[in-house]
Order: structure tokens, then sequence, then C-alpha cells
């Protein structure tokens, strides 16, 4: 695994690492910690916060403290016995740049600049800190199960603007008080209660400035020769590119679940003016379903491989109704390296007449970019003419903000 010691040096050396700034940074600026923020999950259940915690940050006025990705080890791209440090560690400016990672705000913007946890040791000794518990302001206000995004995100926004603290650290409790202690916990994200936040948070400096770090572009710039065709040699090689999301591996179990729990698409997933909604069908119940009704969440969250091929195709044809919409190239971002994905690739590419790249052929250049390699799939995603998702995938969710922020209209992205 890599030891990163040039982005560990860089991100130490930020300019706002600087007691003798002025306000609002520097020695007397405000700042906010939130430890409550999820760790040792996938990637994307964190980043989803983490972005969402900058733009409240923001918004009240305080410098957001950025932390390591702390990962759950299952998905660690390194065995166990090699990892420097368990539970294992990315620096946070290894899978994104932009303010959410210490990246600076745009020019005349005066708001303080995202400090790295180590400065915040430093920056706010322990008698400087006014200590926050989610799980009592959710109680004291109500915003726990009913309250939607706007609604959730106005009351901490009130309470860390008022509170006079320069340092707040926001602290979820034990388990055993509540499961998800999180300022945007998983029940909104799950729900349609976090979509009336979307305009703003979309048009939002946070989702405007987030970019694409320097390892991941560097992976990016490396693999392009991979997406070039003919008639993309002296253009912009993704202009035909049609990446789609085909994850296996666990997901048996977690569509069981989702189905088990009449559960709806996840986040951005759900926006309105995007097609291929999916509703929870009738007769289900919290904690129960029917099996004609699993049977189509299933339709959904794991299709066969006939009816991927068939929506892929479908998609293309819609997609080149539209004048100078062509696609030849499908990118198959997947986690799967069985029998199953040769056969479905291969059909793919003699039936179909696709140029077919899967994740599994990319040239990684160095430990750094395999680190990242769940950043470095997304960002092509990202790029793509076209993509398509599973809905209940917070990686497809991710990936859907920056194409929308990108200005990639509502059809060119699409679920099962």
């Amino acid at each position: 695994p890599p030891r990163y010691r040039d982005l560990i040096e860089l991100q130490r050396d930020l300019p706002q690492h600087n007691l003798s700034l002025p306000y609002p940074e520097g020695e007397t600026g405000r700042y906010v910690k939130f430890t409550s923020q999820i760790n040792m999950l996938g990637w994307n259940n964190v980043f989803n916060e983490l972005l969402m915690l900058t733009y409240l940050a923001y918004k009240s006025q305080r410098g957001y403290v950025f932390q390591d990705y702390v990962w759950k080890q299952d998905y660690y791209p390194w065995d166990e016995s090699k990892a420097w440090e368990v539970p294992s560690r990315t620096p946070l400016p290894a899978l994104i740049s932009g303010p959410t990672a210490g990246g600076p705000w745009e020019v005349g913007d005066s708001a303080p600049r995202a400090i790295h946890q180590k400065w915040w040791d430093v920056v706010c000794p322990k008698d400087k800190i006014k200590v926050i518990w989610t799980h009592e302001v959710k109680k004291k206000h109500d915003i726990h199960w009913v309250k939607t995004a706007k609604q959730i995100f106005s009351v901490w926004n009130k309470i860390l603007l008022e509170e006079e603290a320069q340092c707040v650290e926001v602290i979820a409790p034990q388990r055993d008080v509540e499961d998800f202690g999180q300022v945007f916990d998983l029940w909104l994200w799950g729900s349609d209660r976090i979509l009336d936040i979307w305009e703003e948070f979309m048009d939002s400096a946070v989702s405007r400035l987030l970019g694409t770090s320097a390892v991941v572009q560097r992976c990016v710039d490396r693999n392009l020769e991979l997406f070039r065709t003919p008639q993309t040699y002296k253009h912009d090689p993704f202009s035909r590119v049609f990446a789609v999301h085909v994850r296996r591996g666990d997901y048996i179990q977690a569509c069981t679940g989702l189905a088990t729990w009449n559960s709806t698409f996840y986040s951005w997933n759900l926006l309105p003016n995007l097609p291929d909604r999916f509703t929870p069908p009738p007769g289900g119940e919290w904690g129960k379903n029917t099996p004609e009704n699993t049977k189509e969440y299933f339709k959904h969250c794991l299709p066969e491989k006939d009816a991927i091929i068939k929506k892929i195709n479908d998609a293309r044809n819609e997609w080149e109704k539209e004048g100078e919409h062509f696609l030849n190239v499908l990118y198959i971002l997947t986690n799967d390296k069985s029998e199953w994905m040769d056969d479905f690739t291969h059909q793919l590419k003699s039936g179909h007449g696709w140029k077919i790249i899967t994740s599994n052929n990319l040239v990684f250049g160095n430990s750094q970019e395999k680190d990242v390699g769940m950043a470095v799939d997304m960002d092509l995603a990202r790029r793509a003419a076209m993509f398509m998702g599973n809905g209940w995938s917070s990686f497809t969710s991710n990936i859907l903000h920056r194409r929308l922020v990108d200005g990639k209209i509502p059809i060119s992205n699409r679920f099962f």
C-alpha cells in the first residue's frame, strides 16, 4: 500500500495551517469538526456526507475540518497483512480535490478554508472546544425521522452560526444510544426527504469546485488510449462512451435487504426529472415483502444478463435519436472478474457491436493509483457521454451528482 508521504506533506503545509492568519482563519478563526461523520464504510457512503458537511460549515461561516478516509477493511484493495495500519487510511486529497479537501474557495470569497484534522489539534486546544451531541440536537428539534434535508440543515446552520465558541466538535453517541448518529444520516440519504436541498447544493461552491484529485487524474490520463476510437482520435474520447455500473459480488444479499425494507432509490438517484424512476410496488410493509415484489426489486437491482444487454441497447437507441449522438464504446464499471462477466462482455462485443472496456482493463501506474481505483472509475463515468447505474447505489448517486453539476442532461443518466 502507498505511504502517501508526498500528499501528507502537502496536506500539512496547506497555507491555511498558519496561526497568524487574520480572522476568520488562523488562531482567532471559527471551525467545526464533525467527529460524528461516518467512517469505516464504503467510500461513497462517506463521500456524500463529507460534501454536505462542508456545505453546512461554509454556510455557518466556519472552517470545515477534513479527515482521512478510514476504510472498511473488507473493501481495502490490499491484503490486511500488508497494511501499514488497521484500520487503513487514505488522505482525502488522494481521492478528491476542492474545498472539502482543503482547496481554495473562489476569488473574492472570504469563507474560511477547510483544515486537516491534525491542524485542528493545534488551532483548537481542548479548552476552546464546545462539544455538541447529534442525538441531543435531533431530539430537541425533532429532526430525526420526518424533517426534510433543508429543515435539518437549517437547524444545524442556526446552531453553528449562533454558537460563540471558536471551535465546535459535533459528536455522535454510541450505537446503543442511536444507530445512525450522523448529522445527515442514512435514513435521510435513503429517502426523498433529501431532495429539497438539491438545487442549492448543486449550485453551491462546494459542488462547483469539487474536482478530480491529481492522483486520479494521472490514472485517467494513463488510460485514455483505451477509450479512443478512430472517430474520436482528435476529439474528446469520452464523447462516444457509455459507462455502465454492473455491480455483482455481494448484491444478492443487498438486493434482498432492499426488497425486505421496501427501499426507494438512494439520494440523488431519486431526482424527479431523471428517467427510469422506481416506485416500490404495493403490498409490502416495513421489514416484509411479497415474493412478487422481491422479484420486481431484483429486475432493477440485480437484473439478469439478457435484461442488462437489452436495457443497454435500448438506452443507446434512445440516445442516438438525438442529432449527433453516437455511442460505440461501452465502459463497464464492475467488481466482477468471474466467468459471468467474461460471457457478458463477449455477448456485447460479438453480438451488439460494442467496443468493450471494463474496470479490470485499467492500468495503474503505482500503488497510489490502485489505492483510489474506485475514484478513478467514478471519474471515467463522470466524463462519459452516457451513464447507467444502480438506483440503490451511493456510487451511482455520487457519479450522478458530478455529472449534473457538469451540465450533463437528465436523459444521459439512466437506471436499470
